[in-house]
């Protein structure tokens, strides 16, 4: 029953994000698995209709923040209001405490909000003063970074980075999607009769958390996802050029990450098991933001992705 409505929202997702079928896929993976994404991408490519449109299919609620460099924790956090009536503070929530959050150009904002968002990502929970507040059970940060623009802009530091359960990179669509989009935005201005969302509740996407957990992932298929994060700490077993370009490995949050993700893909699919092309499809997106290259990567002109590349030739699948 679970399976079914998530592809009736993949399907709705799908007819709302036109020629974004990556996007839309790994935000119900990263909500299966109960994670965060950072998607970057140029301007305009739907990334804000996208976690409207998840929005309009579950039970929950969506904020938007646009982050500028004069951006203060407490508009995340919210704040204590005083009362002058009774001489009390009153705390008001701030947009972290939706159910999903659309971290708009996250990369501008100062290091205190960064810092404020990363306790909410890896916590679950913020602190305002000496008072600590739960955020929801189901939380998604969605947070985009504008890869064109490097003005005004802070480098989000490692540690913030790793919180994230996967890091997509979108890009312009081709000529016919082109078409769809420009169709499709006529006819939402015409009025037209739109899709009507599916509607799933908080207790199903958590029970289907559940069934994505019980997929079955065969030991040996253990020991391909410790291979391949292994390959990044340890280069040198594997190829000499690799050696040269990695700086730092991922941490064993990658491991679990990339375990989780596998298992999300594999249970989307309407699998009651974990394949290597589900370990190999997800790796990527998983990987990409947790290696640190060297000088030498980057005096070639080497990107994370090849080298994640390499590292997927150079371990054996089971």
């Amino acid at each position: 029953m679970a399976a079914a409505q998530f592809k009736q929202l993949q399907a709705y997702l799908d007819s709302q994000v036109v020629g974004q079928q990556t996007l839309t896929q790994n935000i119900l993976v990263a909500l299966l698995a109960d994670g965060h994404l950072l998607v970057e991408g140029p301007p305009g490519l739907a990334k804000t209709r996208a976690v409207n449109a998840l929005a309009n299919g579950l039970e929950g609620d969506f904020h938007r923040v646009q982050f500028t460099p004069d951006l203060l924790p407490a508009d995340l956090t919210g704040t204590d209001i005083y009362r002058p009536e009774n001489g009390s503070f009153v705390f008001q929530k701030g947009p972290l405490f939706h159910n999903l959050v659309l971290a708009d150009e996250i990369n501008r904002a100062p290091a205190k909000v960064q810092s404020a968002l990363l306790e909410a990502m890896a916590e679950r929970q913020i602190t305002v003063g000496n008072t600590t507040y739960a955020l929801p059970e189901l939380f998604l940060v969605m947070a985009t970074q504008n890869p064109i623009e490097q003005e005004g802009t802070y480098p989000l530091p490692e540690a913030q980075l790793d919180r994230f359960l996967m890091h997509l990179e979108i890009d312009y669509p081709g000529a016919e999607t082109e078409l769809e989009i420009l169709r499709l935005t006529r006819n939402e201005a015409m009025h037209a009769k739109a899709v009507s969302p599916p509607s799933l509740s908080q207790s199903d996407i958590l029970n289907a958390r559940q069934d994505v957990l019980k997929i079955h992932l065969d030991e040996a298929l253990e020991q391909y996802i410790v291979q391949l994060i292994i390959a990044t700490r340890q280069p040198e077993r594997y190829d000499a050029n690799l050696a040269n370009w990695i700086e730092f490995g991922a941490s064993p949050r990658a491991t679990i990450a990339l375990d989780k993700c596998a298992r999300a893909h594999a249970w989307l699919m309407g699998r009651d098991f974990v394949g290597p092309d589900n370990i190999q499809a997800v790796f990527h997106n998983v990987l990409r933001h947790r290696l640190l290259l060297s000088y030498e990567a980057e005096a070639e002109g080497v990107n994370s992705n090849q080298v994640l590349d390499k590292i997927m030739q150079l371990v054996p699948v089971p």
